[in-house]
């Protein structure tokens, strides 16, 4: 397997129309932002892209629609993860098949198989194809079987393909285990950050990041990256506090505060798709206050 080293990668949200169908013009749009400010590669559609509210024929056709405007200009990381392995597999292959440099996948999560179950199920999903492979943490807390080093080192011993973990639970100990054990096992074993907490994956030898904020400030998300890169972790604090500050803003509202920040930013990629609630008008009109407080965001790019 060629090494895949993916860099500073954008995870685009999926916007949505009124009727909650997805919105294919502002995704082309969306896209075109993403390599014009500091995409290495994208990955989609992960989490921030509302994977679990889109049914496999939108999954597929997302990531169709990605590539063809893409037209290689980034690699694409299809995320692939499913409850049902069996699914999981069939979009490993049509990623692989469509022209996707790579996969991604998670543990099932809302059931709690037993690790052993974990390991097979990341493992045929892996094999399934010859495209590099990244495990990823279950994006919900606290639910289902959660990604630990021992479900880690067996997936690694078993996938010749299987390039490297992107971490978004921020758990240190996970994190130093999973990269000093697994590079024991593969040298090239890869840690990313899967959020844009980059410098504490950074200090510990992590190489790339799965970047949520980069929809919304694409110049502080480049700053912190490269900072990191060159090991410059002092440098880095403030860029990574600023990220913090906004961070801690748009999670409170989850999907909504993720897109509520694009929108006062001049991207705006619709509402949700229920069940995730959209923000109301009072709260919508406090965030833009909140977002346009923000001096560090003065710097970064407005509308498409």
């Amino acid at each position: 397997m060629t090494h895949f080293q993916p860099g500073l990668v954008h995870t685009p949200v999926t916007p949505f129309k009124r009727d909650h169908s997805i919105d294919f013009d502002a995704y082309g749009k969306l896209i075109e932002f993403h390599l014009r400010n500091g995409a290495d590669a994208l990955a989609l559609p992960m989490s921030q892209g509302e994977d679990m509210s889109l049914t496999d024929g939108e999954l597929r056709n997302l990531l169709e629609f990605a590539l063809k405007q893409v037209k290689g200009r980034v690699p694409v990381i299809a995320h692939v993860s499913d409850a049902g392995t069996s699914i999981a597999i069939e979009r490993a292959r049509h990623a692989e098949k469509g022209g996707a440099a790579a996969i991604a996948s998670h543990p099932p999560y809302f059931w709690h198989p037993k690790a052993s179950m974990v390991v097979e199920h990341l493992v045929r999903i892996g094999a399934a194809t010859r495209l590099p492979f990244f495990i990823c943490s279950p994006p919900v807390e606290d639910v289902g079987t959660p990604l630990t080093t021992e479900i880690t080192l067996q997936v690694l011993e078993r996938l010749d393909n299987l390039a490297g973990v992107v971490d978004a639970s921020m758990d240190w100990v996970f994190m130093v285990e999973a990269i000093s054990l697994g590079r024991k096992v593969r040298p090239e074993f890869q840690l990313l950050a899967g959020t844009d907490y980059m410098v504490s994956a950074g200090v510990i030898g992590g190489s790339s990041v799965f970047s949520p904020l980069a929809g919304v400030a694409p110049r502080l998300v480049r700053e912190l990256y490269n900072l990191c890169a060159k090991q410059q972790f002092t440098q880095a604090r403030k860029a990574q506090e600023d990220i913090a500050a906004l961070h801690h803003l748009v999670k409170k509202a989850g999907f909504a505060g993720l897109k509520g920040a694009m929108r006062a930013m001049g991207r705006d990629c619709g509402e949700p798709r229920p069940p995730a609630r959209a923000l109301g008008e009072i709260e919508s009109g406090k965030l833009v206050e909140e977002v346009s407080a923000m001096g560090f965001l003065r710097a970064e790019p407005r509308g498409w």
